[in-house]
């Protein structure tokens, strides 16, 4: 129960990383196709208002905002370059998918090591 119990807080904070980085980087790409490619602003209000979903969904995360910003950096990092495969048809190079893997070993010390006197991420009870 206990392993099945981590598996699902990983998951869980995870998800959020993810819906997180889907906010912010199709907000920014809403809003540099306003600025950048002469889309209606319409394209930008809607840009701006999933960006300040963006602000919304860490606040969901079991952790505190330094640590949760600075291991969502990582997740960013990957989910930028998987976009920029999807949506601009630039496959990742070896230097993007070698800097990506870093990106999320960091990841995994920042947010999921356990830290002396705090309980790690899969502990907490909820």
């Amino acid at each position: 129960m206990a392993e099945s119990n981590k598996v699902k807080r990983i998951t869980i904070t995870l998800l959020f990383f993810f819906i997180a980085g889907l906010c912010e980087i199709a907000g920014g790409y809403l809003v540099w196709l306003w600025l950048r490619d002469g889309m209606s602003w319409m394209v930008g209000a809607l840009g701006g208002f999933v960006l300040f979903l963006y602000g919304i969904v860490p606040t969901f995360q079991p952790s505190h905002f330094h640590r949760i910003y600075a291991a969502y950096g990582g997740i960013f990092i990957v989910m930028a370059v998987i976009w920029g495969g999807i949506f601009e048809g630039i496959a990742p190079d070896r230097f993007d998918i070698i800097g990506a893997a870093i990106a999320l070993v960091g990841v995994a010390i920042i947010f999921y090591m356990p830290r002396k006197g705090e309980e790690s991420v899969w502990s907490q009870q909820k």
